[in-house]
């Protein structure tokens, strides 16, 4: 949002109270999936805060891995997160719950977070530590047919810088273990299909490096963003991620954002469109190919005059078109390579009190 990086600063304090209603759909690909999601967030004697959130995704599955070895497919995905933060002098400590359920997939993670300030709320340090469990399932087969786990860990430096700059760095590590694929997905080898077999163990890293700098200098009540992201795996995938974006208000009561985002990664080890031999490990997956991604995004938030005293409403739209290019993964229906846009749309309104 367009504003000085100075006025980030300050002591600690909790999230205010809040409740936040979205809708969305996703059409891309031949995977449409559109659904409500609800947040509410509410402080108990200003020292602990409270959030619940419930997310609904009704899926209509007809991608290419679908309909190139299975059938289309109906379902619908539910999941819920509870969290609860709270302020010990200069630290934010959040501590959070998730699941997520679908017919023949559940995830459950726990989540601990601890964000403090130093330097009088010029720097801020934070950590976290997520752990993570899913139970895999397969349509028309009894019970759990496997399972996987996750660990992820998380620290970050945001710094003021002047008045007008802000910037983070972060960095991540991810370690999984178990069942890492779809039960449902084909490899080809020697042009024939066969189930995909990936290892059962994989270690990722990630740094991300932003950077925000208030332009209201230049154009008045605007800001400009850029992110650079950099993953490197144990699968030997390596990725990069640009965006660029930027805000600005619109007379006193639209804030317009744009931004423009760049992807691009490497495939795995045992990555092959059509494998000439047989492995220990091979996988079609496009998702571990190497592929090229561009997404064009447009936000534009409404603040209506004040309906009630210490209320703060807003009304957002986001529309977003990607644009995904494959250089080794084949379209079985055409011979060609396999390409595809999507688009993305979201409406919420959010309202603090």
């Amino acid at each position: 949002m367009a504003g000085s990086a100075a006025t980030q600063a300050g002591a600690a304090t909790l999230p205010p109270d809040k409740a936040e209603v979205i809708y969305h759909v996703y059409d891309g690909g031949g995977v449409k999936a559109d659904g409500p999601a609800l947040l509410v967030r509410k402080s108990l004697m200003d020292r602990v805060s409270l959030s619940a959130q419930y997310y609904v995704d009704a899926v209509s599955n007809a991608s290419i891995d679908v309909v190139t070895t299975a059938s289309p497919f109906k379902e619908t995905r539910s999941a819920w997160n509870f969290s609860a933060d709270t302020v010990v002098r200069d630290s934010i400590i959040s501590v959070g719950y998730s699941k997520s359920t679908e017919p023949d997939y559940i995830a459950e993670a726990l989540n601990v977070d601890v964000a403090h300030e130093v330097f009088g709320g010029m720097t801020t340090v934070s950590m976290g530590f997520t752990r993570a469990k899913d139970l895999v399932g397969q349509k028309n087969t009894p019970g759990w047919i496997d399972s996987a786990s996750h660990w992820q860990y998380r620290t970050g430096l945001t710094q003021i810088l002047t008045p007008t700059w802000l910037m983070s760095a972060n960095f991540e590590v991810v370690s999984d273990s178990g069942f890492l694929g779809s039960p449902y997905r084909a490899a080809r080898v020697f042009g024939a299909t066969e189930k995909e077999r990936n290892p059962r163990t994989r270690s990722s890293r990630a740094v991300k490096l932003r950077s925000i700098n208030d332009t209201g200098a230049l154009v008045a009540r605007s800001s400009l963003r850029a992110e650079y992201r950099y993953f490197w795996d144990t699968w030997d995938i390596k990725a990069q991620t640009f965006e660029i974006g930027g805000s600005n208000y619109l007379g006193q009561s639209f804030l317009l954002d744009v931004s423009v985002r760049s992807y691009s990664q490497s495939k795995a080890l045992f990555y092959s469109d059509n494998a000439a031999v047989v492995n220990q490990f091979n996988s079609r997956n496009r998702q571990l190919s190497p592929f090229k991604s561009t997404g064009l995004s447009a936000k534009l938030t409404w603040t209506p005059p004040a309906w009630r005293a210490g209320w703060d409403t807003q009304i957002t739209g986001v529309l977003e078109r990607k644009q995904f290019r494959f250089s080794d993964f084949t379209d079985l229906r055409t011979g060609g390579l396999y390409s595809y846009n999507a688009n993305v749309v979201q409406v919420y309104l959010s309202s603090t009190f």
